[in-house]
C-alpha cells in the first residue's frame, strides 16, 4: 500500500529584519517575530496572496527585505521544508 500524501495548504510570511539580517516571521497584528510559533498562519490562495501582499508592504516601508511565503504546518506551526526549519531554528552547528 502506497503512502498517503498529505498537503499542507496553510502558509506563513518569513522574512529578513532589514537592520540585523536575522529570518522573521509576521504576526497577525502585522509586526515581525523572531519565533515561527507567533507567525500568522493562512490557507494558501487568495488569503495567502493577501498575506504576501501586507509582507510586501512592510518591505516597501523598509522594515524587511524580501518577504515570501512559506509552507507551515498548522499543529506543530513548524516550517515543512528543511531549509526554512533551518532558518526558523538557528544554525546547525
Amino acid at each position: 500500500m502506497a503512502a498517503r500524501k498529505i498537503k499542507f495548504d496553510w502558509v506563513a510570511a518569513t522574512a529578513n529584519d532589514l537592520k540585523g539580517g536575522e529570518a522573521v516571521f509576521r504576526r497577525a497584528d502585522g509586526s515581525w517575530t523572531r519565533a515561527v510559533a507567533e507567525a500568522e498562519l493562512v490557507p494558501g490562495g487568495e488569503a495567502g496572496a493577501a498575506l504576501l501582499a501586507r509582507a510586501q508592504a512592510d518591505h516597501a516601508a523598509n522594515r524587511v527585505v524580501e518577504p515570501v511565503l512559506i509552507a507551515v504546518d498548522p499543529t506543530t506551526r513548524r516550517p515543512l521544508s528543511l531549509r526554512e526549519r533551518i532558518r526558523a531554528d538557528g544554525p546547525t552547528v
